[in-house]
């Protein structure tokens, strides 16, 4: 089945078919307006064969006050049709924004390694937006305009049939057009898409590393590479602007042909005394109310051509894999002990390119495992796959025995906590980013984790305390105080798992004083991994693990290790010298 008919048939039953009432109900109104328009051409043949001639003042009142209450009809139904499916096509955006949101959410990490997180907001945010053209306005107009042109041809048969059929010629090859103008637009659109969601991205990238850019004095090239993208996204307008345009001319020319025909024609049997002057004055009218559905629908057809695009990557990312496929992963976690074991694990990023080789050992509950070794060794990639964060390519990662593979990633995932080198705050205050994992906590919850990771040593300082606002990413703070509410927030969750990734490092005595303390109480009693190119800060774990070129080389307590006097003593006298 081809691209096309999948994504008619698939935003036809998201979208169209359960709002059919609304839809049915706006599609009544629109042909109530679009029946009341009639009533002007109508009554003008009346007024010019009938009314003028006869003389009657009574006849023209009743004509004013029929062609008066059917504009009344109009402007009501208009304003009708906006409250009605305006209203709601802007709430189906909405709501399928959410649904792509909490949908991204459920995608890997691999996902958004992969994906720009500026091109992804475009992909939320604009993608979306052009159902409004099939729940809103659009569509029913579309179904509306047919029927209006269907009867408007009624009524210009029975006039004059011989100018009716005259004017299907030019109609006719302006509908063939605008078909072949609509193929060629799609895939313009889908474009266009993708290179906003790019442009985006990018423009994001841009603003979050504005100080790295002027640290290098890298303005200039960054003006160069936004330029590029905008430019790509000028030339894909400027190829569906030609597209477009060429509809649009074709509509003026060949429909003012047909005018001009008809005025023609029309001239001449009058001339003839076949037709009345009223007969053409109402044909003209009536071919009015035929032709501009006509070009309406053309307008409406690029319209929806537009929303199609969009909503054909709309269902690809809908369609997408989710992390926890609840086909593949039915195991729900009860209470858990935190027996970890690494069974012969490996795991490559690329097909036939492993960063890790059989890799195996045993991390029992509230024990904590050291892993050392050089950058890029698979160090991060062990800390991932026991965070759930990556999948082993062979091999098992078992929790208490059930296979993490197997595993509800969100009963798991609620019995760990995660302290990132370079962890993530959101703008806010900091009373709200210790808080994140427990929304609900009681205050006295929030203290406790607040004295246990020594955040109040720095809060008890500020003005405002816990409710101080610290920026986009907590850039109104050091570098140890954001470790240090990345802690409170870890000990808030109050995990069975902790898996900690250089946690200590680039920081000053201080502030590595205080985290080692905050990071002993977040230890206690529970299952830890620990990444630490700052081996000092490592030597009470239960095992190092020295992982080199994704092998365990060496494995033991600090004192054992440097007994052996191999790569872990190589590695902690030379930072010994430092």
């Amino acid at each position: 089945m081809s691209k096309k008919k999948v994504s008619l048939k698939w935003a036809f039953n998201e979208y169209i078919w359960p709002r059919r009432k609304i839809l049915s109900l706006g599609l009544v109104l629109i042909v109530i307006r679009s029946l009341s328009g009639l009533v002007l051409p109508y009554e003008t043949k009346n007024l010019l064969d009938e009314v003028v001639p006869s003389g009657i003042k009574s006849d023209l009142w009743n004509v004013l006050a029929f062609v008066g209450g059917a504009i009344l009809i109009q402007s009501i139904t208009s304003f009708a049709l906006t409250q009605i499916l305006s209203v709601e096509a802007q709430r189906l955006i909405s709501i399928l924004r959410a649904q792509v949101q909490r949908k991204l959410l459920t995608l890997p990490i691999s996902f958004f390694d992969n994906n720009k997180s500026g091109a992804l907001v475009s992909r939320v945010m604009n993608d979306v937006e052009g159902v409004r053209n099939l729940v809103g306005t659009g569509l029913v107009q579309l179904i509306g305009g047919s029927i209006t042109a269907i009867v408007a041809l009624v009524f210009l048969l029975k006039i004059n049939a011989l100018m009716t059929l005259f004017v299907f010629l030019p109609v006719g090859l302006f509908g063939f057009i605008a078909l072949k103008a609509f193929g060629y637009i799609r895939p313009i659109f889908r474009d266009r898409g993708k290179i906003s969601a790019d442009v985006t991205g990018r423009l994001t990238e841009t603003l979050n590393g504005v100080r790295v850019i002027k640290g290098f004095n890298a303005e200039e090239q960054e003006n160069k590479t936004f330029e590029e993208g905008v430019e790509r996204l000028f030339l894909n307008v400027k190829k569906s602007l030609t597209a477009t345009s060429l509809m649009t001319s074709s509509s003026t020319f060949l429909l003012g042909l047909a005018s001009a025909g008809i005025m023609g024609m029309g001239g001449y049997f009058m001339m003839q005394n076949t037709m009345t002057n009223g007969d053409f004055v109402s044909f003209t009218l009536f071919l009015g109310f035929m032709i501009a559905p006509i070009v309406q629908m053309s307008n409406i057809g690029s319209q929806l051509t537009e929303a199609l695009a969009g909503l054909d990557r709309t269902q690809e990312l809908m369609n997408m894999t989710e992390e926890d496929d609840p086909e593949v992963r039915n195991v729900v976690l009860g209470q858990i002990k935190g027996d970890i074991v690494f069974d012969n694990v490996s795991f490559s990023y690329e097909e036939d390119k492993d960063v890790l080789h059989d890799i195996s050992f045993n991390a029992n509950a509230g024990s904590v495992t050291a892993l050392v070794g050089s950058s890029g060794s698979g160090k991060s990639t062990i800390a991932g796959l026991a965070a759930t964060f990556l999948n082993p390519v062979s091999g098992h990662v078992t929790l208490d025995g059930q296979d993490l593979a197997h595993v509800n990633l969100s009963s798991y995932r609620r019995n760990l906590g995660v302290v990132l080198q370079d962890d993530f705050l959101y703008e806010g205050t900091i009373r709200e980013n210790i808080l994140f994992p427990r929304p609900n906590a009681t205050e006295e919850q929030l203290l406790a984790a607040v004295k246990g990771a020594y955040v109040d040593e720095f809060t008890d300082r500020f003005d405002n305390g816990l409710d101080t606002v610290i920026g986009e990413r907590g850039v109104k703070l050091s570098g140890g105080q954001r470790q240090r509410i990345s802690i409170a927030r870890a000990l808030l969750a109050d995990p069975k798992i902790i898996i900690l990734d250089e946690a200590t490092s680039n920081l000053d005595t201080q502030s590595e004083s205080y985290i080692q303390k905050s990071l002993n109480i977040l230890m206690k009693d529970r299952t830890t991994f620990v990444i630490a190119h700052r081996l000092s800060t490592i030597q009470q774990a239960d095992q190092i693990l020295v992982i080199e070129n994704g092998h365990i080389a060496e494995r033991g307590k600090h004192q054992e290790l440097l007994d052996k006097k191999g790569r872990y003593y190589e590695l902690y006298t030379y930072q010994s010298r430092i």
